[in-house]
C-alpha cells in the first residue's frame, strides 16, 4: 500500500518536473539536471531508491545563481515531496 502512495506521489512530483521543464525562464543547465532526476523518477525499481537519486540531481542545482525565484521555490518544493518519499 505504501508502495502504491509513493508511485502517486512520484507521478505528482513528475508533473511539477514538468512544468518547470516548459519554463522559458529556467536555465539549460538546470532543465539537463531536472531532466536527469525525471529519467531516475519515472525508471524501475524501489520508489525510495529512485526518489533518493533524482534528490541527487536536484539538490545540486537548487543553489545555482542564475535560478530565477520562482523556480527555486518549485524546486524546493519538489525536494521537500522527493524527501517525503526516500524517508
Amino acid at each position: 500500500m505504501a508502495e502504491d502512495t509513493n508511485e502517486q506521489k512520484i507521478k505528482q512530483i513528475v508533473s511539477l518536473v514538468d512544468l518547470m521543464l516548459e519554463d522559458m525562464s529556467v536555465p539549460r543547465n538546470v532543465k539537463k539536471a531536472i531532466e536527469d532526476a525525471k529519467r531516475r523518477l519515472v525508471g524501475e525499481g524501489d520508489p525510495t531508491v529512485r526518489a533518493g537519486a533524482a534528490i541527487y540531481f536536484i539538490e545540486e542545482i537548487s543553489q545555482d545563481v542564475n535560478l530565477p525565484q520562482h523556480s527555486r521555490t518549485q524546486i524546493w518544493q519538489i525536494l521537500s515531496a522527493l524527501e517525503s518519499i526516500s524517508n
